[in-house]
């Protein structure tokens, strides 16, 4: 296993301080949840539902981001250690870096005949949700990630 790169440690840093961060402020809301529900008073027993129920929903929604990131995170290391990553060195990018829409989307059209190829294979459904990133697509990017999560899981 490589070791990770300054630039990718930094990000686990902030991303592990936010966590700790929420956590602390969903424990603080909550515990005002609990005290407003116990004042006996019927609009601030409403409220402290309210405020006990917000910091629930913020720590589902933490782990599952987080999850769906670990997971997403073991895909493209795998996809690295296996050299099925797609090269996109080469293709003509805007002065902001990002890659021309008409190179990105000859890549996704080159990648999509790899899934209609293969289609119970996470790599090439990896490939395609990069391919939808640099194309400028991420809501479908996100959906064929998940994708190929699920069809790597089911291959282990």
């Amino acid at each position: 296993m490589t070791k990770p790169s300054p630039q990718v440690l930094r990000i686990q840093l902030v991303v592990a301080f936010l966590c700790v961060a929420l956590v602390v402020y969903f424990w603080i809301m909550g515990r005002s949840g609990v005290i407003l529900m116990k004042s006996g008073e019927p609009a601030a027993i409403g409220l402290g539902i309210g405020i006990f129920v917000l910091p629930l929903i913020g720590l589902w929604a933490m782990v599952a981001t987080l999850r769906a990131g670990f997971a997403h995170q073991r895909l493209a290391r795998l996809a690295h250690e296996e050299g099925v990553e797609l090269d996109v060195s080469d293709l003509p990018k805007r002065p902001s870096g990002r890659i021309e829409r008409d190179a990105a989307d000859a890549l996704f059209e080159s990648v999509r005949d790899e899934v209609e190829a293969r289609p119970d294979d996470w790599r090439v459904w990896y490939r395609l949700a990069r391919a939808y990133d640099y194309a400028g697509d991420r809501s479908r990017a996100r959906e064929t990630i998940r994708k190929a999560v699920r069809l790597e899981q089911a291959s282990r």
